[in-house]
C-alpha cells in the first residue's frame, strides 16, 4: 500500500471525523436526488435552477454517491480483514496459553487432580464450584490449591493467574510485542 493509500486507510478507518464525513458526503448527496424528487413529487415550491447547473449538481452528487460507495467498501473489506488478523491472534494466543499452562504444570510436578484444579482456579471459579465439578469436598480442594499455590511459589489466585499473563505478555514471549505491532500480509496469509 503506498503512503498516501495507508493515510487514507488511517484516516477512514481509525479516526472518527473520517467516517462521519464520509456520512454527511453520502447524506448531502443523496438530499440532493431526495429533494429533486420531493420538488416534484409533493409540488413544495423552489425557485428553478438553470438546466445546465442542476445537471451539473446531479452528477455531482452521483460522483459523491459513488465516491462514497467506494470509500464505504474499502472501509469494510479493511475492517473485515483487521478482525481476521485479530481473530488469528486470539487462537495463536489461546493456544500459547494452553502450552504454556501444560508446561508450568508440568515444571511444578501437579498431579492430574492438581492440574484440574489450577486449571478451574485459573478460569476463575470458587472452591466450591471446583468441588462440585470435581465430585470431591470443598477441603479437598482446599488442600489441593494450597498445594499448587505451593510448588508455583505463590500466595494465591490472583498472582498464580499473573505468572501465566506476564508470561504472555513478555516480549520474549509467544504474543511478544505482537500487540504494538501492524500485521503485515505475511501474518495474514499465515492466520
Amino acid at each position: 500500500m503506498t503512503d498516501n493509500g495507508t493515510r487514507l486507510h488511517r484516516f477512514l478507518t481509525r479516526a472518527p471525523l473520517g467516517i462521519a464525513l464520509l456520512f454527511v458526503i453520502q447524506l448531502l448527496c443523496a438530499a440532493v436526488f431526495v429533494l429533486d424528487i420531493l420538488s416534484s413529487f409533493i409540488g413544495f415550491g423552489m425557485a428553478p435552477l438553470n438546466w445546465q447547473l442542476r445537471e451539473i449538481l446531479e452528477i455531482g452528487a452521483a460522483i459523491g454517491l459513488l465516491v462514497g460507495l467506494v470509500l464505504g467498501a474499502y472501509v469494510l473489506k479493511h475492517a473485515i480483514t483487521d478482525r481476521n488478523a485479530a481473530e488469528a491472534r486470539l487462537k495463536r494466543a489461546s493456544g500459547d496459553f494452553a502450552a504454556i499452562l501444560n508446561d508450568r504444570f508440568a515444571e511444578w510436578g501437579l498431579t492430574p487432580a492438581e492440574r484440574d484444579v489450577a486449571l478451574f482456579a485459573i478460569k476463575g471459579l470458587s472452591t466450591a464450584e471446583i468441588a462440585g465439578l470435581r465430585e470431591t469436598s470443598e477441603g479437598t480442594v482446599k488442600a489441593q490449591t494450597n498445594a499448587i499455590y505451593r510448588k508455583a511459589g505463590v500466595t494465591g489466585r490472583p498472582q498464580l493467574l499473573s505468572l501465566f499473563i506476564e508470561e504472555l505478555m513478555r516480549e520474549d514471549g509467544p504474543l511478544g510485542d505482537q500487540a504494538a505491532r501492524p500485521v503485515s500480509k505475511a501474518d495474514r496469509a499465515a492466520a
